[in-house]
């Protein structure tokens, strides 16, 4: 049976566990709980790379309109935005480690079931379990971490998370990409398997049980529908809206839904004795300030690196295994100078590197509009992704600090699923409105550089019914090698015009970012020791 005691470093409930013994948890089970935490978030981390290095072959194999490849991923992220919140509540409420292990056996099962899927509409399903998982897997990762580290040793232990989280979902792409090469996309998937089972063992055999405050006072369980339906509808809409017209009914219904439901949410919140998320939270400076930068700044890095594969691929004519390690450079940068950074609240408080980490990180954003159609890696594409790594450095880390320091560990898991979350549906609302800018750029430029070519009527008309594939866009047939050429090269050229919109894009929010941590973050080397207490009903 387990045995419910204090963990000596902090306030939170500890339920003894396999592997553990009494009194001593926190200092045995620190470095399990961090590699358990590492390699269970790795996985969702490696996922979200891995897959778009892998839609290129997804989109030939399957036959699927850019659309269509663009809900393989949105499927996944629609999911796992709406449900973090939940997933974060869930693990304080029946157990940290109990629902984090249910995450990742979620997540390895239909991982599976996307390797075996038959064709699109079986991937996207799929994709969406998925999410499921990561929803539950993800905020129970930093959860765990901020239950079993006190305050003074949280920051290096986040630090070391983000390190040894990105060297693994460094090696993720790169692997994948030599499946997808030499083998099937379908083998990107099953990598998440052994890591899974890896994870389970782990946690059964040396992680403890831990609980936030809200573990006795029942579940919030209009909190977890409103909060499901208010993130859902919103981000449904979003991503439907370019295809189907803000108009649409099942467009609309769904923004109703998202509106109605986002409301209610707040509403039930002021009234439930025990929240989902006490809405004090909100009034805590760091916490607020922390997860408005994650918004801005996590869009700018979701919406414009899903983009970065399909031009390396399908514009500069690299294969998914170079693609794959293309970010290499940016997640040695993190996994290197991650300890560093871990430590760099402790000396200087969340402001200072809150607004320089963004402002570099908008730099490296601006470097990737600058090269065009035939550009060399090292000298086109390798500073950008230089100055983005370094920047992503300076910022994640702290970031995740000063949110989970603003509240402690009483509700860590609540914490990391609302900052989870706003970084979720930040990158899954970007892709689905850069998208929409990327195609609105690319038919633009397409239209200019067919009239310029002199392209016949046929040409164009079968290049009109080609431009949602973008740059993956058959060319047509019967027509001579030098207008083969010259048409691939508007197409390419086109591409390249959207994505440098985007990525301008991207740069802006960064900056943004970086403005609203210099307003609202608290400075000094001691604001993130005060917090306010959110209010208790």
């Amino acid at each position: 049976m387990a045995q419910i005691g204090k963990a000596p470093c902090d306030d939170t409930l500890i339920l003894h566990g396999p592997g553990t013994d009494e009194g001593d948890c926190p200092k045995a089970s620190k470095p399990w709980v961090l590699a358990a935490a590492v390699v269970g978030s790795s996985m969702a981390f490696i996922d979200g790379t891995v897959v778009n290095v892998a839609l290129p072959a997804i989109q030939a194999d399957l036959r699927a309109t850019a659309f269509q490849a663009q809900w393989v991923v949105e499927s996944y992220a629609l999911l796992l935005a709406a449900l973090l919140l939940v997933g974060g509540a869930l693990g304080d409420h029946y157990g940290r480690r109990r629902i984090f292990a249910i995450g990742v056996g979620i997540f390895a099962v239909s991982s599976v079931a996307c390797g075996l899927a038959a064709d699109v509409h079986q991937l996207i399903a799929a994709r969406a379990v998925q999410g499921i998982g990561g929803a539950l897997l993800v905020p129970g990762s930093l959860a765990l971490i901020s239950a079993s580290f006190p305050e003074k040793e949280r920051g290096k232990a986040i630090g070391t998370w983000s390190g040894f989280s990105g060297i693994t979902a460094a090696v993720g792409p790169v692997l994948g990409g030599f499946l997808v090469d030499h083998f099937s996309w379908t083998w990107a998937f099953y990598i998440n398997v052994p890591m899974a089972l890896l994870v389970l063992w782990i946690v059964w055999r040396h992680v403890p049980e831990s609980r936030g405050a809200s573990a006795g006072g029942g579940l919030d369980l209009w909190g977890a529908l409103l909060a499901t339906a208010g993130l859902g509808g919103v981000v449904y809409a979003f991503i439907e809206a370019p295809e189907q017209g803000w108009n649409a009914p099942y467009v609309l219904a769904a923004l109703g839904v998202g509106i109605v439901g986002s409301a209610g949410f707040i509403a039930a919140e002021r009234k439930v004795r025990v929240p989902m998320l006490p809405l004090g939270l909100l009034r805590i400076g760091n916490f607020s300030g922390a997860n408005l930068l994650t918004l801005l700044l996590y869009a700018a890095l979701g919406g414009g690196l899903y983009f970065f594969p399909l031009n390396l691929i399908q514009v500069q004519g690299y294969s998914a295994t170079v693609a794959g390690a293309a970010l290499l450079p940016f997640i040695f940068i993190m996994f290197a100078l991650s300890g560093w950074a871990g430590q760099l609240v402790d000396r200087f408080g969340p402001r200072l590197p809150l607004v320089i980490g963004p402002s570099i990180a908008a730099v490296g954003f601006a470097l990737f509009a600058v090269p065009g159609v035939g550009a060399s890696y090292w000298s086109g594409f390798l500073p950008a992704v230089v100055v983005l790594g370094f920047g992503m450095t300076v910022t994640v880390a702290p970031l995740t600090t000063t949110v989970m320091n603003a509240v402690g560990p009483d509700l860590a898991g609540v914490a990391s699923g609302v900052n989870n979350a706003v970084s979720r549906a930040a990158a899954v609302l970007a892709i689905a409105v850069f998208g929409a800018v990327m195609a609105w750029a690319f038919d633009a430029a397409l239209a200019d550089g067919l009239r310029e070519m002199g392209a016949s009527a046929e040409v164009s008309a079968f290049l009109d019914g080609e431009r949602s594939k973008l740059a993956g866009a058959a060319m047509p047939a019967n027509v001579d090698a030098a207008t083969a050429a010259s048409v691939k090269r508007v197409v390419a050229e086109s591409f390249v015009a959207g994505f440098r919109w985007v990525m301008l894009l991207s740069a802006g929010l960064a900056v943004l970012s970086a403005v609203s941590a210099w307003l609202l973050i608290r400075g000094g080397p001691a604001a993130q020791s005060l917090r306010a207490e959110p209010e208790r009903p």
